[in-house]
This record gives structure tokens, sequence and C-alpha cells, in this order.
């Protein structure tokens, strides 16, 4: 079972890598600029390139010590820092921005976006890039979900918020990997082409509802919210109108190929829902109700059966251990399940969950056993948030490296 559990992982990594999707939607007419930016650029730009091999292009992958870039040749790899941004993110952002610029009304701007642009490609407006980093890292501790961190992210920023459409007077074919609940494009990546429905009110909002201190990004914000400064593009602009934004891939789209993998192997596979969202302890509790459920009244499924989720959970982190979303997940559904355990796997889809080189980890019936068989506080661990910590000392840590894919978190469930 522990083989099937991280085969149905790789089946849908691989049914859904981006450079097959991508081939898919690429347009018929050459570009006059092809970007690439996100944690699958450089798959995404792969099969882009097959096609257009005389294309000029910019991508911005995340940087990745030790690996070997493909060749450049008609083009630039700027690689960049993901999660908080650093200077060659804001070299990136403005080798971008120099470039579209350049661009004819009658030129094609082929975009291909995937998550972890908001970091990669950044172009501070109204603040310094060492304020926007410290502000990154607090956004991400204090637990605001995606659409919270994009709503001030795109209110100091020169690329988000369909800025970057605005700064360039060509037509625009933008093809998006989503690794958002919701598959909200002005999310991914925080929307450099789509509208922004947010405001520098939102953005406020946002810093006091977190108690996020920040007095220059305040100031900034205040600048915006008394009209000194121009808001994001918004729906309706007609700036849109030489704008084609397609969603191409998505967490959906994960889960229904390993819904194809258990069905093969003779399971019933459920999709339970591929917007899940906030804390991943309870999230983790709302599993675990639902396994006891079917365990003990075959409500609303009868076992057994493959119970698959995915979404985007997130951590308030107040302890000092390692971790990441789907490790939290994991840790705590264990807990709540206790003894009476499971198969199940928890896993980031771009293979780097949290702050650690794991893509996620796998829980097995009888790791409480042996858990407390090795001394391990299970609980104690979770309060320090320290899932990493507890799967490392039990060997269940799922490591893949980086996929190359960005759908997001993805959760299997067996209940036998």
């Amino acid at each position: 079972m522990r083989k099937q559990l991280v085969a149905s992982f790789q089946h849908a990594l691989a049914q859904t890598h981006p450079a097959h999707l991508t081939q898919q939607h690429l347009p018929e007419e050459t570009p006059a600029l092809i970007v690439a930016v996100g944690k699958a650029a450089i798959s995404m730009l792969e099969a882009a390139r097959q096609r257009f091999a005389q294309a000029p292009f910019i991508a911005v992958p995340k940087a990745e010590t030790g690996r070997a870039w493909p060749d450049a040749s008609h083009g630039r790899i700027l690689p960049a820092s993901h999660p908080v941004p650093d200077e060659r993110s804001v070299e990136a952002g403005q080798a971008i921005l120099q470039a579209v610029s350049r661009l004819k009304p009658d030129d094609l701007l082929l975009l291909l976006i995937s998550g972890g642009g908001s970091a990669l490609m950044c172009a501070p407006w109204g603040i310094s890039l060492a304020i926007k980093q410290d502000l990154t890292q607090a956004l991400l501790r204090s637990g605001a979900d995606i659409q919270e961190m994009n709503a001030v992210r795109k209110h100091v920023s020169a690329l988000k918020g369909g800025r970057l459409a605005a700064a360039t007077p060509a037509r625009i074919l933008a093809l998006y990997l989503s690794d958002v609940p919701g598959d909200d494009l002005s999310v991914i990546a925080s929307g450099p082409t789509v509208p922004d429905e947010s405001t520098f009110a939102d953005a406020l909002e946002v810093l006091d509802k977190y108690r996020l201190e920040f007095p220059e990004v305040r100031a900034h914000l205040r600048q915006g919210l008394g009209g000194e400064l121009p808001e994001s593009p918004k729906p309706g602009d007609a700036l849109f109108t030489r704008v084609e934004n397609r969603l191409i891939g998505s967490n959906q789209t994960l889960l229904e190929a390993a819904q194809n993998y258990w069905q093969a192997q003779g399971y019933r596979a459920v999709i339970l829902s591929d917007r899940f969202q906030g804390e991943a302890r309870e999230l983790a509790r709302f599993h675990a109700n639902l396994v006891q459920s079917i365990r003990t009244h075959g409500q609303p499924f009868r076992p057994p059966v493959v119970l698959l989720s995915g979404g985007e959970a997130g951590v308030t982190v107040r302890g000092s251990g390692r971790g990441g979303r789907n490790q939290e997940f994991l840790a705590w559904l264990g807990f709540y399940l206790g003894q009476a355990g499971l198969w199940a796997l928890a896993a980031d889809s771009d293979g780097i969950d949290g702050n650690t080189q794991a893509a996620g980890a796998i829980w097995q019936p009888d790791t409480w056993q042996r858990a407390r068989g090795q001394g391990l506080d299970l609980k104690a661990q979770l309060q320090q948030n320290d899932s990493h910590g507890f799967f490392a000392a039990m060997n269940d840590l799922l490591v893949t490296g980086e996929t190359a894919n960005n759908l997001n978190d993805f959760r299997v469930l067996v209940v036998e």
C-alpha cells in the first residue's frame, strides 16, 4: 500500500506535467516574446520552444542549487528566489517590464504563468526590497490565506494585479497553471494580466487583521487610498480587450488523474474537494471525523474507499520546529485517529513542503505504535510545529525533489 500511495502521486504528476498541458494550448501565431514565470516555468517553456524555436524568451524559474538550466540561445533564464523575493527577483521583474514595454500593438506576447510567480517576478512599488521581504515573511507566518496575501502584494508591485498587462501595448495570450483553491486567475502569481478586484483599502484591512505594523507599507497604501496613486486595473478596463487569460491545469486536474489511478487498481475513489483551505490542523480534524464516520456507519461512503482532496492548507506558526502544511496536516490526522490509524499520504505537488526538502509524508496504520515505541511525543512536536522532525524520526518522509509541477496540495486517505 505504501508503494501504491507513492505511485498514485507520481502518476498524477506525470499526467499533469506542465509541458504536456502547455503544448495543448499554444497559439498558431509565433509570439514576438515568450515570458515564463513560476515554479513550472522551465517545463512550460520547454513546450513553447519546441513549437517556436526562434522566438525570444525570458524565463524566471525558482533558483535551485546545482541545477543545470537548458540552453538559453534566443533568450534569458533568470533564476530567482521563492517564497521570499530577492535581488534576482527584482532583476527578473525589471527585465520583463523593459522587454514587454518595447513590444508593438500588433505583436503577440505569450505568457506562461505558474504558482510562485509572486515572489520570482518582483517589482517593488513604493517600498524597498528589504521591506517587501520582511512583509512577505510576515504574511507567510501570519496565517493569512493566499487571497489576503495577494491583496497586499498587488498594491506594492508594479507587475501584479493586471499591471503587467498595462505595461505593454501588445496582444497577450496568458496560459495559467493554477496553484490556488478555486482557480481564481487573479490570485495565481498575483494575476499579472488579470483584472484586480482588490483595493488599497482591502490591503490595509489585511494588515490590520493580522496586526502587521509595517509603517512604510501603510503609508504607501494610504497614499493609494487617498487617490494619490493609481489603483490596479479593474474589471471592465479597456486594456483587457487585448488580453486572453486561459486556465490550462489545476488541482482538480491533478486529483482526477489520481482518481483514475486508484480506480484502475480496483478501488472506489472519491474526490472530496479541490478547494479545502484553512488551518491544516482543522482540515485534519475534518478528515479524521470523516474516516471515523465511514468506519462506524458507512457514511457518507462505504469502505473500502479512497478519499482524495486538495486545495491549500495554512499553518499559523507558533513553534520553532520545521515542517510544511502537508506534513502538519498528516501529523494532526494521525493524532486525531490515534491507534486506529490508516494509510495516508499528503504532499505538495511542487515537491517542496514548507521550509523542508520533503514533498510531504506518509502515515501508516502502525505509525502511532511505532512512534510510542521510539519514545516520540507527537503532540509535543505538533505544538512546536515540528511535524518534519516527527516524520524524519519515523523514516516516513516523502522526498521527491522539485517536481517541475505546481498544482497545490495532494492528499490521499485509504479507508479499508
